[in-house]
């Protein structure tokens, strides 16, 4: 059956779709020897296929991790600023894998990982309608109208966001754990919105997204999802 030649790229598990898009328009793949120059040529995967070069992984089947990313790593395969990345930092064995979404320099918690570029890409899209939840510890004065006001949304610096549920679990003085569910996740959204009511962020976990909790994960530590799980919990929005 053929496809088009970004999906199934980014199936081999080399990149995203999106990143596959681009890496054609530059010039950089070919079938049979010939240059391809829109990331809507279809193949059916018996041609010839070569990425600068040379040839593609074999498209192997759909594996889903979670890891407990710690601060201090970029979520990046390559940092311009030389830091050190979540993918420096995987246990031995792991095969190449590409992460779902990001977490920032300074965030912890659940990060999901694959070896399939287009599970990621349909995995972060908002219209999935799945939840992230996170916990966070914020200092400042805490103000409930401004809290509840969260779940209609709101507006900081022209960027808007969407309905943000918090439930404030423990205080204590100035400092104050709360459990943060959203659905969109944009750039530091949390640390942004927390700013514009007076919060600042000290610490954020990511605990969960969608139907995978990070459980008893320790910092570092990767768990694979069994293939059952994986196709029960992604049914129809990605047919394994």
């Amino acid at each position: 059956m053929a496809e088009r030649i970004a999906k199934f790229i980014a199936r081999s598990g080399v990149c995203s779709r999106r990143k596959a898009e681009e890496l054609i328009l530059q010039k950089r793949v070919s079938v049979n020897g010939e240059t391809v120059e829109s990331p809507a040529f279809n193949v059916t995967g018996t041609e010839k296929i070569l990425l600068d070069g040379e040839r593609l992984p074999q498209v192997e089947q759909t594996r889903l991790w979670i890891y407990y990313k710690p601060e201090g790593l970029v979520t990046s395969h390559k940092d311009e600023k030389d830091r050190p990345t979540v993918f420096e930092h995987l246990p031995e064995g792991m095969p190449r894998v590409i992460s779902v979404g990001r977490l920032d320099l300074n965030s912890e918690g659940l990060l999901l990982l694959t070896n399939n570029g287009e599970l990621s890409r349909r995995l972060e899209l908002p219209s999935n309608g799945w939840a992230r939840r996170y916990k966070v510890r914020v200092h400042g004065p805490l103000d409930d109208k401004k809290l509840n006001s969260l779940q209609n949304g709101i507006e900081v610096d022209g960027v808007k966001y969407g309905s943000i549920k918090v439930e404030v679990e423990t205080v204590k003085g100035t400092n104050a754990w709360l459990l943060v569910t959203l659905s969109e996740g944009k750039n530091r959204e949390i640390r942004r919105v927390m700013k514009a009511i007076g919060l600042e962020v000290n610490r954020l976990i990511r605990l969960s997204y969608g139907p995978f909790q990070l459980g008893s994960l320790r910092k570092g530590e990767v768990r694979e999802i069994p293939q059952k799980v994986l196709k029960e919990q992604l049914g129809a929005k990605f047919p394994l």
